[in-house]
């Protein structure tokens, strides 16, 4: 999800517009949300290896791997009782996979709605443990902190199901922080098209903008927690089937 202050804490103040860019405290590189933008790879080797011995890339992952009128579907910050069923409910509704981006403490919380999502057939993302937006300033002890703990909670939540990906909160991504979660098999990920449903402007400023920044890429920010997603569930009900009669199909990020 995009920056929201610069606290500690799972969910801060929102003050403003998303953050697009973010300068990275190692001064190393500058990572946006656009597409094509990802940072540069860190020193080491652009591909690590992870516990399979599949070789994952370090870069941030953006593209779809439905084609060249593909949409990725991403939903950050949940599990939430309230609202992930209802997301679920709509996904299923249209035929539609997504890619849960779930917070470490909230997968812990609610090990039956992440297994609803596995059972689904949508796929897992590491969203750190407790969301902190400023992470890529914090040490790399930190950072390892963040990833690893978040990637064990999400994974035993799920029964055993390991995240395929890691998006840092805010897109507070550092060279390190790639190449750990790429050497566990987990592809950093970005996204295309924040649709600012987090800042609850109406279901029709959500739609408008997903309609509008759309072209920029295939990958799209939404969120099933830390607040009422009210909006999103009707921005979804509305969009997926007008993306699906204009010829878009939906599908996951490359991994």
């Amino acid at each position: 999800m995009a920056r929201h202050g610069g606290g500690r804490g799972w969910y801060g103040k929102v003050t403003g517009a998303a953050v697009g860019v973010t300068l990275l405290a190692t001064g190393a590189s500058v990572w946006t949300a656009q597409a094509g933008t990802a940072d540069t790879p860190s020193p080491k080797a652009s591909a690590s290896v992870a516990s399979d011995s599949k070789p994952v890339e370090e870069t941030i992952a953006h593209s779809s791997d439905a084609g060249p009128h593909g949409i990725n579907i991403t939903i950050d910050d949940g599990p939430d009782p309230v609202w992930t069923p209802q997301v679920l409910d709509v996904l299923r509704e249209y035929g539609v996979k997504a890619t849960f981006c779930m917070v470490g403490t909230q997968a812990q919380a609610h090990p039956d709605l992440v297994k609803k999502v596995v059972a689904a057939g949508h796929r897992l993302c590491d969203h750190s443990v407790s969301h902190n937006t400023t992470m890529d300033k914090a040490p790399e002890s930190y950072q390892s902190q963040q990833i690893l703990d978040a990637e064990s909670m999400i994974t035993k939540a799920s029964g055993g199901v390991q995240p395929m990906y890691y998006r840092a909160p805010g897109g507070a991504f550092t060279p390190y922080s790639r190449h750990l979660a790429a050497s566990r098999g987990m592809r950093p990920l970005g996204w295309n098209v924040d649709s600012k449903d987090f800042e609850r402007p109406g279901t029709d400023a959500i739609v408008a903008t997903v309609e509008r920044e759309l072209p920029g890429g295939p990958t799209v920010l939404f969120h099933d927690a830390g607040g009422d997603r009210g909006q999103t569930v009707a921005a979804l009900r509305r969009l997926l089937p007008r993306l699906k009669a204009e010829g878009h199909s939906f599908g996951f990020p490359v991994h």
